[in-house]
């Protein structure tokens, strides 16, 4: 059996998508609803840059995700691979939003719509430089937690993401990361400064959080065509009127992305084919078991060779 993965903030490049842009209409087109639904040329942007307008989270979410639904429906419209056999959909943080809307749960100008407005509200929940995100390599959810327990009277940090076995990354206001990176460092633990403008996946989000219930509230949820596997409980959502909550207190809570594989693994899923731009999860599902297939699709040629 086989998952469908979609990959979050971060995988974005200058140029992403650009080969199914000129080639299939289908991209054309989804391309075109999207600078109509957003009212300005994400289009341009995505294609032309610059990097740093790019790279804005405003920017950036809703550009993956239009990269993504792309490519999901070049594959099932033009190669006419049923990925609706998938077992589950599944995505990272951002990715999420990919997974519902590519399986049905929420139209795709409604997914633009929303993410340019998680990205916006997320980005401005806390001034610029006050808040970042490390990550911590080579260690255990169990032994990080342990050390925020021992010092949460000097410092508060929290697990935004539990990525893979042995990558981590914690958020926090920048004055607490600096201590942390201290106690990581005495405690010959590795640790990397992440280039991210905003603490995500933390109680500092809050701002976003009651944006983000007020938005999702306006949105028709409908009964998408697989199951979804969320981020916050790295279970299968059971019941589709518990997304929309999930989808909010995701915005503070942990991504557990790698008990996510695990539990997919553990539910007969052997092959993992992850769409949107780069291979970052491929990268992470590596690390957490060597014993599945993973296809990534970039290009065409990603296609032709995938069986399902």
């Amino acid at each position: 059996m086989f998952s469908v993965i979609f990959p979050g903030q971060g995988s974005q490049i200058v140029g992403m998508g650009k080969e199914f842009y000129d080639k299939f209409n289908i991209v054309k087109e989804l391309f075109k609803q999207a600078d109509d639904a957003l009212n300005f040329s994400i289009s341009k942007l995505i294609l032309d840059g610059p990097k740093e307008e790019l790279d804005l989270t405003a920017n950036t979410q809703p550009a993956i995700f239009l990269i993504s639904y792309s490519i999901f429906n070049v594959v099932k419209n033009e190669f006419k691979l049923d990925l609706h056999k998938a077992k589950y959909f599944a995505g990272h943080s951002l990715g999420e939003y990919s997974a519902l809307s590519c399986a049905g749960y929420l139209d795709f100008s409604d997914t633009l719509k929303i993410l340019r407005i998680r990205g916006d509200a997320m980005q401005n929940s806390v001034p610029k430089g006050q808040g970042g995100m490390i990550a911590v390599l080579g260690s255990t959810v169990d032994t990080i937690e342990k050390i925020l327990t021992e010092h949460k009277k000097n410092l508060k940090a929290q697990i935004a993401n539990d990525n893979s076995e042995g990558q981590i990354v914690l958020s926090g206001k920048t004055e607490d990361l600096e201590k942390l990176i201290q106690i990581l460092k005495d405690n010959s633990i590795k640790n990397i400064k992440l280039p991210v403008s905003a603490p995500f996946h933390c109680e500092l989000m809050n701002n976003a959080t009651k944006i983000m219930t007020e938005e999702l509230n306006k949105l028709n949820f409908k009964n998408g065509k697989n199951k979804l596997i969320s981020n916050v409980t790295a279970n299968e959502i059971k019941d589709p009127d518990e997304l929309k909550n999930l989808l909010i207190t995701q915005i503070e809570n942990r991504v557990r992305w790698r008990e996510s594989v695990i539990n997919m693994i553990e539910n007969d899923v052997d092959h993992f084919i992850e769409i949107g731009p780069g291979k970052v999860l491929s990268g992470l599902i590596k690390r957490i078991s060597r014993d599945v297939k993973i296809d990534t699709i970039n290009y065409q040629s990603d296609i032709e060779g995938i069986k399902i």
